[in-house]
């Protein structure tokens, strides 16, 4: 098995010994919101908060964020909780627009190939999330990688969310096989997206812990106080208190495998 490059979020490092947990809603609706899933995914062991400011959606009916308007009570939420950010750009335009108070960039399974996006976001410091296509090869998400790596930044992670198969009882097909196949043939790190992997969130704690079984470097999960009013992806995202609970009983399963949680 390679080495894995060790990536630093803000103090957080990705990629070393310790199991990473990155939480957080999908959208940041509102201050409120975001400040109470912040503080219950710390407390829960979260050591990286997510949270999407932009969101690339389907349907141009649906909820794309709250954008600019966001921006202040962000940077004051974000200040209250103490943990670093990641969240999600779209667009190149937008990197600027974010880069002083984000931690890191995401790149959603959608703009894997937009090769002008991750050349951007190769002239940067900041560490960059690299989602796989859901339908793309495994060959293809690392390519996709060097686009980014090749411009300079290095500090690539790379996360598996889910493929399209003929299956449909889920959203998505999360291919672990994936993530056992990078680990020996990358130095990357590479985390998982369970919720995008299977779009039913009963299912997501037991996706977490087959995931930290199969060797990955940690996890980017969703949650919401309130699924059921939830403006994106209700459907996938934990409660506050499931959330402690899958945390809690993740740490048993790190403990077999001689691991622990990478704790803020």
């Amino acid at each position: 098995m390679i080495k894995t490059k060790t990536v630093q979020i803000g103090k957080i490092e990705i990629g070393g010994p310790r199991f990473t947990v990155i939480a957080g809603p999908c959208s940041i609706e509102s201050e409120n919101q975001f400040n109470q899933t912040g503080q219950s995914v710390k407390k829960s062991g979260a050591s990286v908060l997510r949270g999407g400011i932009w969101k690339m959606r389907t349907s141009l009916k649906s909820f794309q964020g709250l954008g600019h308007d966001a921006f202040d009570f962000i940077k004051k939420v974000k200040a209250e909780i103490g943990l670093p950010l990641i969240s999600e750009v779209t667009d190149a335009r937008q990197i600027e627009d974010i880069h002083h108070f984000v931690d890191a960039f995401q790149v959603g399974a959608r703009n894997m190939h937009n090769y002008s996006l991750l050349k951007e976001l190769g002239q940067q410091s900041k560490p960059v999330l690299l989602k796989r296509n859901f339908s793309g090869f495994i060959d293809e998400w690392l390519k996709a990688a060097d686009y980014i790596i090749n411009g300079g930044n290095e500090n690539v992670i790379l996360c598996e969310r889910g493929i399209r198969t003929f299956e449909t009882a889920t959203r998505n097909t999360l291919d672990l096989n994936a993530v056992v196949y990078v680990k020996k043939h990358s130095q990357l790190p590479v985390i998982v997206d369970p919720s995008h992997a299977v779009g039913i969130s009963d299912l997501v704690p037991s996706l977490c812990y087959a995931s930290a079984a199969a060797g990955a470097d940690g996890l980017i999960v969703e949650v919401h106080p309130n699924p059921a009013e939830a403006l994106s992806d209700g459907d996938q995202a934990l409660t506050l208190e499931t959330f402690d609970k899958m945390m809690k009983q993740l740490e048993k399963v790190l403990h077999a495998f001689d691991r622990g949680l990478n704790k803020p």
